[in-house]
Parts: C-alpha cells; sequence; structure tokens
C-alpha cells in the first residue's frame, strides 16, 4: 500500500510512476477522497471541543439557577453528541474509502526497471550453462517413457484438468528435489526453515497484496479461509503488525508447501504434462530487512535460487521483468528461467521480487531503529525454486534416446545412492 503522505507531496511523480505501468492519473482522486477525509476528522474534533466546553459549562448554569441557560447548554451537548457520531461515521467511510483505493494500485516500479509492455520487453542480464546438444529429437517430460509415473489420467478422474498423480520414481525424485532445495538454503544460504498452515485468513491475503485485486486467482473455503497461491503469504505475515528490533533484521525464511492457483487466465496455456497446475509444490523464500539493505538482499536471493540450478547443472537465464510484465507487489523482479529442451526454450522457473515498504504497509510490520521512531521493513520473496517445474527441467535435460533419464549427481544422497531412472520407470 502507498504512503499519502507522499502521494500529498509529490502527485506528478506518483502519476507518472504509474504510468509506466499503465495505470491512468488517480493522485487527483485520490487527494480529494483524503481531503474529505481529514475535513470530516476536523470538523469531528471540532464538535468534540465545542461539546466538552459545553458540558463543563452546564453544571455552572445549573448552580447559577439559570434554568434557560441550563436548557441550552444541555440541548447544545445532546446535539453535538449526534454530530460527532455522524461525523464520526463519515470519517470512517472516508477511510475506508481512501482506504480501498490505495489497496487497488500497484506498487511503483524503481527507476531502473525497463519500461515496456510484455514480456517481449523483459531484459536479459545473465545466463548460466550451455544447453546441450542431443543426436536425437528431445521430447518433453510426459513424452518420456520413463515419466510412465506422471498420471494425468488418474488425477483427472480425481481432481479434473491440471492436477497430477506422481507414483514411484517420479513420486520420489520429486520429493528428493524439495529436500535438496531445502536444505542447500538453510545449510549454505542460511535462511531458517519453516512449515506454516496452507489456510489462512483474509487479513494474511491481504496483506501480501493477493486480495482485493486477485481474488479469482485463489481458492476461498466456505468457512472463510483462503488457500494459499504460495508461502510467500505465511512467512511474510510472520511479522504483521509487529515492531521488530533492528538488531534481528534481516530475518531470512523458507519453507517447503503446497500452492493452489485457480490459474483464471491461462485457459488453454501449457495444458499438456505438469507445467502449469492448479495445485503444486514450491520451496520459497522471504526475506524482511532493513530499508538500506533491500537492494542488496535482492541480488542475494537472486544467487541463492540460481544456485540451486547451477547444483543441478540446469542451464538458465536470468531476466530483469519490464514494467508490463512485472508483479503487483514488486519494485523489481528478476525471472530465473530454465532451458527445456522438449520445449527448445527457457520457462520460468523463480521469480525473486523486493516489494521495499509496500507489503509492510499494509500489515504494518515495522522495525525500531535505535534511539529512532518506527519505520516499516522492506519485504521480498521469491522461489527457491518450484519443484514441479525443477522436475520437469532434470527430466528433459538428462534424458537419453531411449527413454531412461541421467540425474544430477547432487541428488544421489536423497535418492538411496541412485544416478539414473531406467526406461521404464525404475531406479539404477
Amino acid at each position: 500500500m502507498h504512503d499519502i503522505r507522499f502521494i500529498r507531496e509529490n502527485p506528478d511523480v506518483f502519476d507518472a510512476a504509474l504510468g509506466r505501468l499503465g495505470v491512468s492519473p488517480v493522485s487527483a482522486e485520490i487527494l480529494a477522497a483524503d481531503a474529505a477525509r481529514r475535513e470530516a476528522i476536523s470538523k469531528a474534533e471540532a464538535a468534540l471541543a465545542e461539546r466538552n466546553a459545553a458540558s463543563k459549562q452546564v453544571g455552572a448554569a445549573k448552580a447559577k439557577g439559570d434554568e434557560a441557560e441550563f436548557e441550552r447548554l444541555r440541548a447544545l451537548v445532546a446535539a453535538k453528541k449526534d454530530e460527532i457520531a455522524a461525523l464520526d461515521e463519515e470519517a470512517k467511510a472516508g477511510d475506508e474509502r481512501l482506504r480501498d483505493m490505495l489497496l487497488g494500485l500497484p506498487n511503483l516500479p524503481f527507476d531502473d526497471v525497463p519500461d515496456g509492455t510484455s514480456e517481449d520487453d523483459n531484459v536479459e542480464i545473465r545466463r548460466w550453462g550451455e544447453p546441450r546438444s542431443f543426436d536425437f529429437a528431445p521430447k518433453e517430460h510426459y513424452e518420456l517413457s520413463c515419466a510412465a509415473g506422471l498420471d494425468f489420467e488418474t488425477a483427472a478422474k480425481l481432481s479434473g484438468a491440471r492436477f497430477v498423480v506422481l507414483r514411484g520414481a517420479m513420486a520420489r525424485l520429486h520429493r528428493a528435489l524439495a529436500q535438496f532445495m531445502l536444505d542447500t538454503h538453510v545449510t549454505e544460504h542460511g535462511l531458517a526453515e519453516t512449515n506454516t498452515p496452507v489456510l489462512v485468513r483474509e487479513e494474511a491475503m491481504y496483506g501480501t497484496n493477493q486480495l482485493p485485486k486477485f481474488a479469482e486467482d485463489s481458492y476461498q473455503t466456505r468457512e472463510g479461509w483462503w488457500l494459499i497461491p504460495t508461502s510467500e503469504v505465511t512467512l511474510t505475515n510472520t511479522v504483521r503488525e509487529q515492531i521488530l528490533d533492528e538488531k534481528d533484521l534481516p530475518i531470512r525464511l523458507t519453507a517447503h508447501s503446497l500452492c493452489f492457483r485457480s490459474e483464471a487466465g491461462s485457459a488453454g496455456k501449457d495444458t499438456a504434462g505438469m507445467l502449469r497446475q492448479h495445485q503444486f509444490e514450491k520451496v520459497e523464500m522471504v526475506s524482511i530487512t532493513h530499508p538500506d539493505a533491500s537492494l542488496q538482499e535482492h541480488e542475494r536471493m537472486t544467487g541463492c535460487a540460481e544456485a540451486i540450478l547451477q547444483k543441478l547443472g540446469l542451464p538458465y537465464r536470468t531476466i530483469v521483468l519490464c514494467t508490463g510484465d512485472m508483479g503487483f507487489g514488486a519494485k523489481k523482479t528478476h525471472d530465473i528461467e530454465v532451458w527445456l529442451p522438449g520445449q527448445d526454450t527457457y520457462r520460468e522457473i523463480s521469480s525473486v521480487s523486493v516489494c521495499g515498504d509496500f507489503q509492510a504497509r499494509r500489515m504494518n510490520a515495522r522495525f525500531r531503529p535505535e534511539g529512532g521512531k518506527p519505520d516499516y521493513v522492506h519485504t521480498l520473496n521469491g522461489s527457491g525454486v518450484a519443484v514441479g517445474r525443477c522436475l520437469i527441467a532434470v527430466l528433459e535435460n538428462g534424458q537419453r534416446e531411449d527413454g531412461s533419464v541421467d540425474l544430477p549427481a547432487v541428488l544421489a544422497p536423497y535418492l538411496g545412492g541412485k544416478t539414473r531412472i531406467t526406461a521404464n520407470g525404475g531406479f539404477e
């Protein structure tokens, strides 16, 4: 959420930044709502002062025996009470209107974020690894003979489209990847492993900007809980409504969780295989930092996600998203795209964003500098990485012509020393 004081002092700057995101100027409307709210508050305060003054005079009039003045003052006190209640309601409605307006606006991009309207305008900043040269036509993950353990037919009977049942080697490899990611982030990157609920209250979804704008992209239960689209929601909200000590920053967390997304805007996209699912697993990274450290932390977190792919030997490229492709809550985003030979292209496997104080204001998450007043923390989040997409990349990059798959050596300790999935779907 945005700082109304910044908008008051910099309306043109605010509108210009939103304009880079394709949002029409809104500062005038926001400031009008803010002025009406503040006027109602001012009138309520003035009426309260008048009531308090009249209340003090009521007793004096009674003591003097001035019945006419006593009745006038008593009527004034009663009238001011009703006036104050009406003005308080008006101010409350103004607060809610202004809050709703601010909640519906995206974060402002950093100046160095490239302008653009779509993914075609994203800017590549580096590549790692050389895509393997095959002497046969590489297949997509679901076409491999060893991938019989990817059971889409049974999943469709159970749940419908965009679900999968993992069996045998596929299930174990998927689990191994998640364990490997967690172990790496905890032991090498210094993140604290955390296990959080997948059902959250509405306030948590507001805190990390899934609501109100993206309600249709998530699932809500009959009881009112929301299924998390990512554990960014729970990890970030662990500092909700807190004032942290400066010495405790940064807070670096990681979690492996189920994630749920309706994919409302992706009809017809990636319908084959398990690239885009309603239910999937992800290892998430979240950092809560001092404002002065968030940009450096963004680079560090990007490096943590890249390290996972490097250890697995998976070629990737890292890009900076343009203004037209960036997420609602981000000030800057790095996407990491892994090479998928079956599709002959790079596909997103991680997205790492710095949000500034945008989420912290929605959560009222602050820290207290030594000798200073509380200030808002900065929040960052990123995939470290998406487990299902990593499974796809491992299968496609390690495939052999007979349908078997050579596995990354770093996974052997998680697979009982096995380094290969045979063409019939077993380990050896």
